[in-house]
């Protein structure tokens, strides 16, 4: 490969990817089109900006002109443009649609007309629902149960039908619940700790016993570039992270990290169609050599010291339109 496009390359997980890739593939250029959001955030890439190897390009994917003159050149398109917090989902549905598939189905577009020889679409376990005990596998069928997830679902569709019906050569990744650093604070995590540091109440939808499979960035980011690789097109490929914590054990284990007190938790009502668990197997990725390397406690005690390190980085995101976004989401909750 010598010219990978990163769509969504300045959010969470595409900015680590951005990193391993520049390390990875030593003679690519790595293109970054991003269309900077909330979460999408220059400061993410701030010390591969002057890397000679490094293209930024501000945009939007379900733009065709913008995306067609970006693609051009490129090799390989790894797909991580998306919004994806199931909690604004249920605010503004309609915005996730228009990205997460109009954006989806433009770029299959456009990557067809230019030959693009490897597509892949980076997905989430959600696209599943829940599944109370047991996992699911590659072949499972698709039971979304809120806007983020189903809008995933319609976008992963859609790729899959540009590869059966014109021979798009496009792979799909579905990763479990990701953290590390970069991730933006409205998410579990980084909110647990970024309020902690506050000293502000940490809020815990329900009982807080929902289930994740927690999987550290960078081991996402080393699986997506094995599928990059070497997945075979039409395939789905789990990324899981063999590491099921529920939530409110997670909360507290940040506490203790800070040295935080537990009155900080703060229980609010749930959250609509809340899912209760998700597990995932992942046969086909292992069989590529792959399985996560960062167990749970040293990935979430790197994760925590690095927001603790980066203040500056984090706290402009909590500023005026943040609050504005909390109060609607937990304010009339407690």
């Amino acid at each position: 490969m010598k010219r990978i496009l990163v769509t969504g390359g300045a959010g969470f997980i595409g900015s680590n990817f951005v990193r391993l890739a520049l390390k990875r593939w030593l003679a690519a250029e790595i293109v970054v089109l991003d269309k900077l959001t909330y979460a999408g955030n220059v400061e993410n890439l701030r010390d591969v900006w002057s890397e000679p190897r490094f293209t930024f390009v501000k945009g939007d994917i379900a733009d065709e002109g913008t995306a067609r003159r970006t693609m051009n050149g490129c090799d390989a398109v790894v797909n991580f443009a998306a919004l994806t917090h199931v909690d604004r989902s249920i605010l503004e549905p309609r915005d996730f649609a228009y990205t997460d598939v109009v954006g989806a189905m433009t770029l299959a577009d456009v990557a067809r007309d230019l030959d693009v020889s490897r597509f892949v679409q980076v997905s989430t376990d959600e696209v599943y629902g829940a599944i109370d005990q047991g996992y699911f596998d590659e072949g499972s069928p698709l039971n979304p149960t809120n806007p983020y997830s189903a809008s995933k679902a319609g976008g992963d569709l859609l790729i899959f039908a540009y590869q059966r019906t014109f021979g798009l050569p496009a792979l799909i990744s579905r990763s479990s619940n990701n953290y590390g650093p970069y991730q933006h604070p409205e998410k579990f995590i980084p909110l647990c700790i970024t309020n902690a540091l506050e000293d502000k109440p940490v809020p815990i939808y329900g009982d807080g016993l929902q289930v994740r499979d927690w999987l550290f960035v960078e081991d996402n980011c080393e699986a997506l570039a094995i599928i990059l690789e070497v997945g075979a097109p039409g395939r789905v490929y789990n990324v899981g992270g063999e590491c099921e914590r529920e939530n409110l054990d997670v909360a507290r284990s940040i506490l203790r990290l800070l040295g935080k007190p537990e009155t900080l938790l703060t229980f609010v009502t749930d959250r609509p169609a809340h899912d209760r668990r998700y597990a995932l197997r992942f046969d086909a990725t292992a069989a590529l050599g792959w399985r996560p390397r960062t167990p749970f406690d040293a990935g979430l005690e790197r994760t925590v010291r690095w927001y603790v390190e980066h203040e500056s980085w984090w706290r402009p995101l909590k500023g005026a339109a943040f609050d504005d976004y909390y109060r609607r989401q937990y304010g009339d909750r407690r």
